[in-house]
């Protein structure tokens, strides 16, 4: 006797898929995304005489450190070394 061959459906890979969708959309819209603060700086032209480690002096809290200060005024203008040139402009992140 001959039996017909079942054709595959599609049925079980769409009741997946919506399964998918009814669990991972409501466990989406539940998260929250929060935007870094936007980094201030303030932007000065180095005087002659100045360095690198007297500008930072100036714009370093009381209770702060001024290698710390050097770092992040290297890091925010790309600095690969502590020199500086008189007439130079530079950014000091507050």
């Amino acid at each position: 006797m001959y039996k017909p061959r079942k054709r595959p459906t599609l049925m079980p890979a769409v009741a997946l898929a919506a399964l998918g969708a009814l669990v991972a959309i409501p466990a989406l819209s539940q998260s929250r995304l929060y935007a870094a603060a936007p980094e201030r700086f303030a932007s000065i032209t180095v005087a002659p005489g100045q360095n690198l480690w007297t500008i930072a002096d100036r714009y370093t809290s009381a209770d702060g450190n001024v290698q710390d200060t050097v770092d992040q005024i290297m890091a925010a203008n790309n600095l690969e070394s502590s020199t500086v040139i008189a007439g130079e402009h530079l950014k000091i992140p507050r």
